[in-house]
């Protein structure tokens, strides 16, 4: 990848820094760094607001004190924090990658996200699953609910639309969570130089399991901008 804005990548719901080692490592970036933010890195405290909204705002927040130009990749969940975030400092976001995004509106009831959850589970690889214990442990499975039932409700494509970077849709060919329809819906609703890739391989969690097919997308995405 060519020189260009630092990369600042945020969890997955109650995932940490380990999530997204593989692909940064295979991007080789020395500007790419792993923002936590509560129920996405760190344990959420009963005061924390953990809509998309307020956590991108939160987010926002802090990119503006440092006021340098970013990248932002987001993965699950936290690709609608990211989006509200890119939403409201445009002069500071120059591309946005959104990993597996959450909530397909098809699927926002709990029902209908347990039962993709399931339907994609069994395509992961059981050697990620004491990493992903790990991480849930710390964020705690009670934060984790409280924010997923904030996020169902978040229609990404809302804040998307005043999004004014080009944006990366990615996800693996088995992630049942976001569907291939749902991938090319949002980068139809993102601005022109927006594009939709299914990987090779994978399903939703491909930022830990796929690394370097992940990277490999999201730098030629960079490289063409």
């Amino acid at each position: 990848m060519t020189a260009g804005p630092r990369l600042v990548c945020v969890p997955g719901l109650g995932l940490r820094d380990d999530a997204w080692a593989p692909t940064i490592a295979a991007l080789g970036l020395h500007e790419a760094v792993v923002q936590h933010l509560p129920g996405f890195g760190v344990r959420a405290t009963p005061d924390d607001d953990l809509t998309p909204a307020a956590l991108g705002a939160r987010l926002a927040a802090g990119l503006a004190e440092e006021s340098r130009p970013t990248v932002l990749m987001g993965h699950s969940a936290s690709s609608q924090i990211v989006v509200h975030a890119a939403a409201l400092i445009p002069h500071l976001i120059s591309a946005v990658v959104l990993v597996g995004p959450t909530t397909d509106p098809r699927a926002a009831s709990w029902p209908r996200l347990v039962a993709r959850w399931f339907r994609n589970v069994v395509w992961e690889p059981p050697w990620q699953v004491p990493i992903l214990a790990r991480c849930y442990r710390r964020t705690g499975l009670g934060w984790m609910l409280r924010a997923m039932g904030a996020a169902r409700r978040d229609d990404i494509r809302v804040a998307l639309s005043s999004v004014r970077c080009p944006v990366l849709v990615v996800r693996g060919p088995h992630d049942h969570i976001s569907p291939a329809y749902w991938a090319r819906d949002l980068a139809s609703t993102a601005p022109p130089g927006s594009a939709a890739v299914t990987l090779a391989k994978g399903a939703h969690m491909v930022p830990l399991t796929h690394g370097d097919l992940l990277a490999a997308a999201v730098a030629e995405f960079l490289d063409a901008r």
